[in-house]
């Protein structure tokens, strides 16, 4: 069952059981008021028959029966019951009503007055009767009525009601059946698009986009999924191609070496020292290149739980580990800086910023400042062209004067990926006198007060 027919059941039997539940409290309100209304004309015209009007029990000419029976013209019967025990009739139809002990008591003891309401069956007819003490020594005057009026009136009442609740019923499930299509329609139409994007894999789908409710926020919701899913595609096929091309020249050396190695008797020293430094060498490369493909595919560094971090002992860090590992001088210029992040990811942003300095500055001193939230890396080499700050960090992408150097271009694409996941951006820029600037910032939002 779809969607659209629960609707339409839920709203039928919403109106089903709000209209049975009126309906029955109708009748039951209606029922209630006939029978006390009748209870108290029959006590009115119990004390009037008391006190001799007896015109009450006259046939009514508006009622007819067969033959003009007297018994279908008068709906009503009085009598009187004696202290004795004995009965009177008084008039009207010429039927005994039942007599019970309470009433005979009633005769005896009661207080002029008192009076107590009882039904009785007379064969066909049913009655309600009103039985009421009179002065000592009078006993009790009984007055009963056929109520059989009354249950056919009853009873047309309840037919009506039910008629009334089966046509709410009939309006309430056309109405939720409208509604219901009203309002599935778009979840139909976004339902559909689903089904059509795991069929067929396309992401290019165009979602209808409309209203600012539930559903509307589902459409947006789902058209910038898609266009996410759609990114990331084209991201992954951009990575394994660029990966590819990478790949091939390291390994299309160290194939090349393979086949020297098979003669490897036959090369002097020398020869044999080159050969494995560079094989070496390129094993080496290699292995950095597949470590940053696993580091930027997998984005292992965003798990790290956002915590407070001092971005200058991050940096202090950074420019301690690559003076070690280089021998180079390291300049650091820093403020105290603190900031909500991932304190992992901003130093391998640092190294990549610091490694990419060294490897074109190979003799002046690099520079790294901190001012805020924002990192520079600062070095005295060959700079970047003009057409190539737009894309230094691109991945896998290298300049014309990097070629020749090692290196995978994907140092400067992390760096752009940890300062984007921390609402940052990058900066690239040409060093006045020679050198390059390049360095990434971190959102304000994500600076400490106090810095």
């Amino acid at each position: 069952m779809n969607l659209s027919a629960r609707l339409a059941l839920a709203f039928a039997a919403v109106g089903a059981t709000v209209s049975v539940l009126v309906g029955v409290f109708s009748y039951q309100t209606a029922s209630t008021g006939i029978h006390d209304e009748l209870d108290r004309a029959l006590l009115n015209t119990a004390a009037e028959i008391a006190a001799g009007e007896t015109s009450e029990l006259d046939p009514n000419p508006a009622i007819t029966g067969p033959d003009n029976d007297h018994d279908q013209a008068q709906p009503m019967v009085a009598q009187l019951i004696r202290p004795d025990g004995s009965v009177h009739r008084i008039g009207g139809r010429s039927v005994a009503l039942p007599i019970t002990e309470d009433d005979r008591q009633l005769a005896v003891r009661g207080r002029p007055g008192d009076h107590r309401y009882d039904d009785a069956t007379v064969r066909p007819d049913d009655y309600r009767v009103v039985t009421v003490a009179q002065r000592p020594g009078e006993g009790a005057l009984q007055l009963g009525i056929d109520v059989d009026a009354t249950r056919v009136v009853l009873a047309a009442l309840a037919m009506r009601i039910a008629l009334v609740s089966g046509l709410v019923l009939v309006v309430a499930a056309g109405a939720g059946w409208f509604i219901a299509r009203r309002v599935t329609r778009r979840l139909v139409r976004l339902t559909a698009l689903a089904e059509e994007v795991s069929s067929s894999g396309r992401l290019d789908v165009e979602v209808p986009v409309d209203g600012r409710d539930e559903v509307g926020r589902l459409a947006t919701s789902f058209d910038a999924m898609l266009s996410r899913l759609a990114t990331s595609r084209e991201d992954q096929e951009r990575l394994v191609q660029d990966a590819a091309h990478e790949l091939r020249t390291p390994l299309t050396s160290l194939r090349t070496n393979a086949r020297v190695l098979r003669r490897f008797d036959e090369l002097d020293a020398n020869a044999r020292e080159r050969l494995l430094a560079d094989v070496d060498g390129e094993s080496r490369e290699l292995t950095h290149v597949v470590d940053e493909l696993v580091e930027l595919a997998t984005r292992r560094y965003e798990e790290e739980p956002p915590e407070p971090v001092d971005l200058a002992d991050v940096v202090t860090r950074a420019a301690e580990r690559v003076r070690r590992r280089s021998g180079r001088e390291i300049h650091v210029d820093t403020e105290p800086v603190c900031v909500l992040g991932q304190a992992r990811a901003l130093e391998r942003a640092v190294l990549n910023l610091l490694d990419n300095a060294v490897k074109f500055d190979r003799t002046g001193p690099v520079e790294v400042v901190l001012r805020g939230g924002r990192v520079e890396v600062r070095d005295h080499g060959p700079g970047i062209a003009e057409a190539d700050l737009t894309r230094v960090f691109d991945r896998f992408y290298r300049a014309d004067t990097a070629r020749a150097l090692p290196g995978s271009g994907l140092g400067l694409a992390i760096v752009r990926q940890v300062a984007l996941g921390h609402g940052g951006d990058v900066v690239a820029a040409r060093r006045p006198g020679g050198g390059a600037v390049v360095g990434f910032t971190v959102a304000d939002d994500r600076l400490s007060p106090d810095s």
